[in-house]
């Protein structure tokens, strides 16, 4: 099925019936993605006097209570309120959720012990384009980034230069495929949210960064559609489902 979107005066043409998946979601049954130190997530019936909400168990309905944190245990959107003394509300901010979104791939760089994304790849990667997101895919990219436990491995993270870039190309929605776009212990300082979100400056409210994305390797780099659906919750970040549409014209 075929659709016609007017966006920003263009005409795109997607196909709505192949929609492309690249969220994370929370899966008890198996090992599930964690970071940042907090132990798995967990769905599990109520308990009403003394008698357990789950079908199988009597009752007339599953009634599951889920416990888990965005930023450890699925893809999530977050907002400025994430690193602010005031949490901001990435359901309040987030106004809209269709924008045009470029596909890249890159092999993070290294030293010594770290792996990066540097400023350098990233405009290679993007060079004139005009996008309002980005879509970062990081090399090797195996399965096992959906049940990755990235506790202490110092996964690859965006260095302060790439972020002030994409913040000055403008683009507003950074979505990666890792646990975080700063380096796992920095000592508290963020770089790569504070110069993304422009902390030191005015505050980019309408800007979000999306972690722990996964983008299959049958999807190829390029422009696509992108449309950014988060929970309603009133929260500095909230799980995710973005959805990537091939733009056919």
């Amino acid at each position: 099925m075929k659709a016609i979107i007017e966006y920003n005066s263009r005409k795109i043409e997607v196909n709505i019936s192949e929609p492309i998946d690249i969220s994370i979601p929370i899966d008890v049954s198996k090992k599930n993605v964690n970071a940042w130190y907090v132990d798995d997530p967990k769905i599990f019936p109520e308990e009403i006097n003394g008698e357990i909400v789950k079908v199988t168990e009597g009752a007339v309905v599953n009634f599951n209570n889920i416990h888990f944190n965005p930023h450890s245990h699925i893809t999530h959107t977050e907002c400025v309120g994430h690193i602010t003394e005031k949490v901001h509300s990435v359901n309040k901010n987030l106004k809209y959720f269709i924008h045009l979104a470029e596909v890249v791939t890159v092999v993070p760089e290294s030293d010594g012990e770290d792996f990066f994304i540097s400023e350098k790849q990233l405009k290679t990667a993007l060079r004139n384009k005009k996008r309002d997101a980005i879509v970062i895919r990081t090399l090797p990219n195996l399965k096992d980034k959906k049940s990755m436990q990235y506790s202490n491995t110092n996964p690859p993270y965006l260095l302060e230069e790439a972020a002030i870039y994409l913040r000055e190309k403008g683009i507003k929605h950074l979505l990666i495929d890792l646990p975080s776009v700063d380096k796992e212990r920095d000592e508290g300082k963020l770089l790569s949210h504070n110069a993304f979100w422009n902390t030191s400056g005015k505050l980019r409210m309408d800007a979000t960064i999306t972690e722990f994305i996964y983008v299959p390797n049958s999807v190829e780099d390029g422009e696509y559609l992108l449309n950014l659906m988060i929970a309603p919750f009133e929260n500095d970040a909230t799980p995710s489902k973005p959805i990537l549409y091939k733009i056919i014209k």
